[in-house]
């Protein structure tokens, strides 16, 4: 009797566990710019830190300029598991945002902005 109730107890539990990571998403937990914004005309490299794995092959970053103009940019991997470096090109002073589409390991897709400024 005693068995069946923690086998009982044990599968709740595990299926609470693996319900949770079925509908995760993948959120930016950090990113370089927070620390440093590009500098006018300079390329720069921002690394954009996920709380989960990321599908690179599916995701996309653009850049949004004035005139909601839409540039595709060059990912990679980073370092660690769920980092990805995004290759910005050198800017003009202005406002500007990363417009990501990251596909998560398990299927989600997330879409957001992250702004900043070029400033001379």
């Amino acid at each position: 009797m005693f068995i069946k109730k923690l086998l009982s107890v044990s599968l709740i539990l595990l299926s609470i566990t693996v319900i949770g990571e079925v509908f995760a998403h993948a959120v930016v937990t950090d990113h370089t710019l927070k620390i440093e914004s590009p500098k006018v005309n300079e390329a720069k490299n921002v690394e954009l830190t996920f709380n989960s794995k990321i599908e690179l092959g599916l995701s996309q970053v653009f850049l949004v300029s004035k005139g909601d103009n839409h540039t595709l940019l060059k990912i990679r991997e980073g370092i660690k598991q769920g980092n990805v470096i995004v290759e910005i090109p050198p800017l003009a002073p202005g406002e500007y945002a990363l417009r990501y589409k990251i596909f998560a390991a398990d299927g989600h897709l997330t879409e957001d902005f992250i702004h900043f400024s070029v400033t001379p």
